[in-house]
């Protein structure tokens, strides 16, 4: 394998961003070592990275809590410049019955990381943050300079976490950089059909609901309340394409290796600048799909806030990055890849 820009560890590779991640590093010219606990994921995915980029990265199955394996990892691997780490469980509404998961899973991840970047020379990690920082914002849409709100889940609480310790390390005289990347909702599939949104069981997560409502997996699909104080009574949300998301983190990267950034951590939010509601979401699906979902509208749900989206003008002008996918063509590409699934006899 051609190793001209140099390897770059992604942690958690393996899920539905990290895959998307692991393609654009490979066409921008990076090697990629993977590792990934295959706990919201699975170890098919490398050979749909694979289908699409002719390479094929290096995998390593292990769990990013187990300090051991790690640093066996980087013995096995001097060469790493740069880390992205994706190795996190991410639902909210789990976070809710399940805090000590996550905090254990997700501080200790990114605690391990930081250590054995410190005694191997990595130059710089890029830190997969959310939007759920900013809470339920004052004004939309939420600029980098927003209020940090008190978090509204424990999920939401652990980015918070990891931003403050990366912070903290880094003041502190680390001598590695960081990209603070908070993404709003990524949604859709590679153009290919062969790598998509996957999770292990019932998802979380709106699209694949969507998708599984539309392909009859699901018998409908829950609308959590149809009377905030939004347009049409739906929440609202800023949703991106991720293939436009992962290839802000080969910018990342880059800024980081070719020691392009202003500070030592920079944050950036990821999103389009437009804020859609659920109901505008199921509208655009059925437009371009020409597929009906089925659905009802149900209560609201604990932990979600109202509305939130992007102002991306920062990433734009500095990272040099802008999210371009129109939504429709991103609900094509769910659907797609839902029926590539059907056609495998997986979903």
């Amino acid at each position: 394998m051609s190793n001209q820009k140099g390897r770059i560890l992604v942690t958690g590779g393996t899920g539905y961003i990290g895959s998307h991640t692991v393609v654009e590093l490979q066409n921008a010219g990076y090697s990629v070592v993977i590792i990934d606990n295959l706990s919201n994921s699975n170890a098919d995915v490398i050979d749909g990275i694979e289908r699409i980029t002719g390479i094929r990265p290096d995998f390593v199955e292990a769990d990013c809590t187990d300090f051991d394996a790690l640093k066996k990892l980087f013995a096995d691997y001097p060469d790493i410049k740069g880390i992205i780490n994706f190795a996190a469980s991410k639902a909210v509404g789990e976070s809710m019955t399940k805090p000590i998961l996550y905090y254990r899973n997700n501080l200790n991840t990114l605690l391990n990381l930081l250590d054995l970047m410190g005694e191997n020379d990595v130059k710089g990690i890029v830190f997969s943050s959310s939007c759920t920082v900013y809470g339920e914002p004052d004004v939309n849409p939420v600029t980098e300079k927003s209020p940090i709100k008190k978090a509204t889940s424990p999920y939401g609480n652990t980015k918070q976490i990891s931003e403050e310790i990366i912070t903290d390390a880094i003041y502190a005289g680390a001598p590695y950089k960081s990209v603070i990347l908070r993404y709003f909702n990524p949604v859709g599939a590679h153009p290919s059909a062969e790598i998509g949104e996957l999770p292990n069981g019932v998802p979380q997560n709106l699209i694949p609901y969507v998708t599984q409502a539309a392909i009859g997996i699901r018998k409908e699909l829950s609308v959590f309340g149809n009377d905030y104080n939004t347009r049409d009574g739906s929440c609202i949300r800023d949703y991106i394409n991720v293939v436009d998301l992962a290839k802000a983190h080969v910018v990342a990267v880059e800024r980081m290796l070719e020691d392009k950034s202003e500070e030592k951590i920079e944050i950036f939010n990821l999103g389009t600048g437009d804020g859609v509601s659920v109901l505008e979401l199921l509208e655009s699906f059925e437009r371009a799909t020409g597929v009906k979902v089925p659905r009802k509208i149900v209560g609201r749900r604990a932990g979600d806030i109202e509305k939130v989206w992007a102002d991306p003008t920062y990433a734009n002008e500095v990272l040099g990055w802008k999210a371009e996918t129109p939504i429709d063509d991103t609900m094509r590409s769910a659907w797609a890849w839902q029926c590539r699934l059907r056609e495998r006899g997986i979903m």
